[in-house]
C-alpha cells in the first residue's frame, strides 16, 4: 500500500477511535448521571483515543518514510554483481539512477545487462515488501493505540489536561520544523557558498564589477575561467526593485488611505477585493504584459522624445512589478489604518482639525509601524522576483543606472546558472549559492531595519 493510502487509512482510523471513545466515556457516564460526573468533555475522551490511535502509526510512517529510500538503496548495491559495482561517488548514484528507472519502468528493458535486470527486480521485490511491512505495522499499531486508549477511559481520567498536553507538544514540534527548516536551507547554502569563495576570492565577488561566469570545458580554451563580480547584478536588482516601489509605495498607499478614510461603505465592499486580485495573477501573466504591452509602449514613447529605450528595460520590468505588488501595500496598510482607534479620531476632530488634518497628522503616523511594515514585505517581493525580470528586463549584466537599459538581477542569474544539467563542484554553478547568500542577508538586514523603525514609532504612539 503506497504511503499516502495508508495516511488516508490512518485517518480514517483516527475519526473512527474518535467515536469510540467518545460513546465509551458517554457510556460509562450514563449510570453515574450523565456526563458532568466525568472529569472532562466526552469530546476530550475521543481526542484522547483517536490520538493513541492515529499518532504512533503517524511517526512510525515518517521514520519510515526517511529510512526506507536509503536502505533499500544500500541493499541493492550491496547485493549487486560485481562487474556492475560502483567504484566511486558518481558511479554509485549513476548505477542508483540506472537501477531505480529500470524498476519503475522508465528505461525499457531491452537491451539491458544481466545484472542491471537483477538488480532492478531486486529494488521492486524490496519496495513491495517494504510497503507491505509498512501497512502491516501500522495497522497493528493503530489496533494497539485504540484498545490501549478505549482501556484508559474511565469518570476519572483526565482526558482534557492529556489532550491539552498532546497539542501543546505538536505545536512545538511543528514551531521546531519551522525553525530547523529555515536552518537547514541558511546551511546548505552557508557549505556551498564557501566551496564557491575557495575558489573565487571573496573581495572579487562582492566588488567586482564584470559578470561573466561562463567557464570553459577543456582548459586550452579561451576564456577558461570566468569573471564572478557581482555588483552588476546588485545594481541591477536595485534599480528594478527602486523602481518597482516608486510605482507601488503612493499607489498602494494612497488607495488604502482612500478605502479606510474617505470610501463608503459601498465603494469599498467593490473596490478592495477588485484590487486585491492584482495579487492572484500569476507572475508569467504580468511578464507576458511588460514584454508585450508595457516594453513596446515604453520605447516608441522614448523615440518620440528622442530617447533610446531598450525594448528590455528595468522601467518596464519595474513598473509592471509594482503593479503586481500595490496590493502588499494596500492590504496591508488599509488594515493597520482601519485598527487606529477611533478614538483618536474624535480627539482630533474635536480639537479642530479637519478630517485630512487627522489622516495626515494623527492617523498615518498611528499606523506607521504597519505601514512600514508592509512596504518593507514589498521591497522583499520585489528583490525576490524573476519571472517578469527575465521576460521584460533581460539577461544583460550592466553596471548602469539607467532604467531605460536591459539590466539583470540576482534571482535571475541564480535561475540561470541552475538551469539544465549542472556539475556542482564548478564555479559557475556554486555561484548561484554565493547570489542566494547575499540575497539572504540583504532580506535579513531589511527585516531589522523594518523592525527597529516599528519598535521606534510603536514606543512612540502606544
Amino acid at each position: 500500500m503506497q504511503a499516502t493510502n495508508i495516511l488516508l487509512l490512518l485517518f480514517g482510523l483516527g475519526v473512527l477511535a474518535f467515536y469510540l471513545g467518545r460513546g465509551r466515556s458517554l457510556a460509562i457516564a450514563a449510570p453515574l448521571g450523565g456526563i458532568r460526573k466525568l472529569h472532562s468533555l466526552p469530546s476530550y475522551y475521543g481526542m484522547h483515543t483517536a490520538f493513541w490511535c492515529a499518532l504512533p502509526s503517524l511517526i512510525l510512517l515518517a521514520l519510515w518514510m526517511i529510512f526506507d529510500d536509503p536502505v533499500i538503496n544500500s541493499m541493492v548495491i550491496g547485493a549487486a554483481a560485481a562487474e556492475i559495482a560502483p567504484s566511486d561517488t558518481a558511479s554509485y548514484n549513476l548505477l542508483l539512477n540506472k537501477i531505480g528507472n529500470l524498476a519503475d519502468g522508465v528505461l525499457p528493458r531491452a537491451g539491458q545487462t544481466g545484472p542491471l535486470l537483477a538488480a532492478a527486480d531486486h529494488m521492486v521485490s524490496l519496495r513491495q515488501i517494504s510497503r507491505w511491512s509498512l501497512t502491516l505495522l501500522a495497522l497493528v499499531f493503530s489496533a494497539a493505540g485504540l484498545v490501549l486508549g478505549l482501556s484508559r477511559v474511565a469518570s476519572g481520567f483526565r482526558a482534557r489536561p492529556a489532550v491539552e498536553k498532546v497539542m501543546q507538544n505538536l505545536l512545538l514540534a511543528c514551531a521546531c520544523l519551522a525553525i530547523f527548516t529555515t536552518l537547514g536551507i541558511v546551511l546548505s547554502v552557508l557549505f556551498e557558498s564557501i566551496q564557491f569563495f575557495r575558489s573565487v576570492p571573496v573581495t572579487d565577488f562582492v566588488f567586482g564589477l564584470d559578470w561573466s561566469p561562463q567557464t570553459a570545458i577543456r582548459e586550452d580554451q579561451v576564456g577558461s575561467s570566468g569573471s564572478f563580480g557581482a555588483v552588476p547584478l546588485f545594481v541591477g536588482t536595485l534599480l528594478v526593485s527602486a523602481v518597482a516601489m516608486l510605482v507601488a509605495v503612493p499607489v498602494g498607499l494612497m488607495s488604502a488611505i482612500y478605502l479606510a478614510e474617505y470610501a463608503s461603505k459601498r465603494i469599498r465592499t467593490f473596490a478592495k477585493p477588485a484590487l486585491e486580485v492584482l495579487a492572484g495573477i500569476p507572475t508569467v501573466v504580468y511578464g507576458f504584459f511588460a514584454a508585450l504591452t508595457v516594453a513596446p509602449y515604453l520605447r516608441d514613447l522614448g523615440s518620440s522624445f528622442g530617447l533610446t529605450v531598450s525594448s528590455e528595460s528595468a522601467l518596464a520590468a519595474g513598473g509592471v512589478m509594482g503593479i503586481m505588488i500595490i496590493p502588499f501595500i494596500s492590504s496591508l496598510a488599509d488594515d493597520v489604518i482601519t485598527a487606529v482607534p477611533q478614538s483618536m479620531r474624535d480627539g482630533s476632530l474635536a480639537m479642530g482639525a479637519t478630517h485630512s488634518e487627522t489622516v495626515r497628522r494623527v492617523v498615518i503616523p498611528a499606523a506607521l509601524p504597519g505601514i512600514v511594515g508592509g512596504i518593507m514585505l514589498a521591497v522583499s517581493r520585489a528583490i525576490g522576483e524573476t519571472m517578469i525580470v527575465v521576460m521584460a528586463a533581460g539577461l544583460a549584466a550592466k553596471l548602469t543606472a539607467n532604467p531605460l537599459d536591459s539590466v539583470t538581477t540576482v534571482t535571475v542569474q541564480i535561475v540561470t546558472l541552475l538551469t539544465g544539467d549542472q556539475e556542482f563542484d564548478s564555479p559557475k554553478t556554486l555561484a548561484a549559492f554565493a547570489l542566494g547568500l547575499m540575497l539572504f542577508v540583504v532580506t535579513l538586514l531589511l527585516n531589522i531595519f523594518a523592525l527597529h523603525i516599528v519598535k521606534k514609532y510603536r514606543e512612540q504612539y502606544e
